[in-house]
């Protein structure tokens, strides 16, 4: 299985790692700060260099699959189109050193705590949810109108205070005890090892936030900078769409 340094340290931008397989879904590392699709936020991209410094440029990142389709334990850096020569000369156990590309990687974990501070602002469930570089959406099970100016300055307000924002975990007996803890209808937290990771913004004395999550976030909400909702679209009778950007 691949390691997954994101997952304790958001802040890796790079690490020494060994190719275990090159096939159709991509390359294979012991170890990646490379962040794959799921829960939402997109895979991260970058790039992977060989000790000879020849870089294969990685456009997306995903959850291996077995012949079923069902996801495994280990993460596929996917190439970008063009480079079968340099594929080619990947051998297994051949060390690399895997780089994400970091502007873009911080713009996603801006966007996906600003999203948990729109759970805490409009404490609805969330039947949908999409987060890339460029924007973020929440689409929440609703049918109350929601005020595109109060939201954005609550999320202001919020970011202004600079919140601490800390990775944590509980067992799977306690998130069975608290089922409240899952905000999202369409997206339940990764299981498998008894512990679910957890982000909490905010303190126990000062909470903000608290629910499970396997993403990559901020350290502090100051960190996040402007960012303003866009657009609130009405998608259905029960569903209200929160589109957020950069200011």
């Amino acid at each position: 299985m691949t390691q997954e340094l994101f997952r304790q340290d958001a802040y890796l931008k790079e690490t020494p790692a060994t190719v275990k397989a090159v096939n159709e879904q991509g390359v294979i590392l012991d170890r990646t700060v490379f962040y794959p699709l799921g829960g939402g936020q997109a895979g991260d991209s970058g790039v992977l260099v060989l000790a000879d410094g020849s870089a294969l440029q990685v456009a997306d990142t995903r959850k291996c699959k077995d012949a079923e389709g069902r996801p495994t334990a280990d993460i596929a850096h996917v190439p970008a189109p063009g480079q079968e020569d340099l594929l080619a000369r990947l051998r297994v156990d051949e060390p690399v050193v895997a780089r994400v590309d970091w502007d873009r990687r911080h713009r996603l974990m801006r966007f996906h705590t600003t999203t948990h501070l729109l759970c805490h602002l409009v404490p609805q469930l969330v039947n949908g949810c999409s987060i890339t570089p460029d924007y973020a959406r929440l689409d929440f099970n609703m049918t109350d109108p929601l005020d595109k100016d109060a939201l954005s300055e609550g999320i202001a307000r919020l970011v202004a205070a600079g919140h601490p924002v800390t990775v944590g975990s509980i067992s799977d007996e306690e998130l069975d005890a608290n089922p409240a803890l899952v905000k999202s209808m369409s997206v339940q937290p990764p299981r498998g090892t008894g512990r679910v990771r957890t982000i909490r913004i905010g303190t126990p004395d000062n909470p903000v936030d608290f629910q499970p999550c396997g993403g990559t976030h901020v350290a502090n909400t100051s960190e996040i900078g402007a960012v303003v909702v866009t657009k609130i679209e009405k998608k259905s009778a029960t569903t209200r769409r929160v589109v957020l950007g950069f200011a």
